[in-house]
């Protein structure tokens, strides 16, 4: 399933992190960034989703 949220993460950042986290702080982060700039939403949202393993509580 990390491979789907990566791919989604790298084609629409935001939809990756919602796949990950759902509609929380670090959601709307990425939107955030994303708007600001595409790169920034990419890494984010690959952060995101590597440093947060199934089962890891979304902070």
């Amino acid at each position: 399933m990390d491979i789907i949220r990566i791919i989604a993460a790298i084609l629409l950042p935001p939809l990756g992190v919602f796949l990950q986290v759902g509609l929380g702080k670090h959601f709307w982060i990425n939107i955030l960034l994303t708007i600001l700039g595409y790169i920034p939403g990419i890494i984010h949202a690959v952060y995101i989703i590597g440093s947060k393993g199934p089962g890891r509580a979304a902070s």
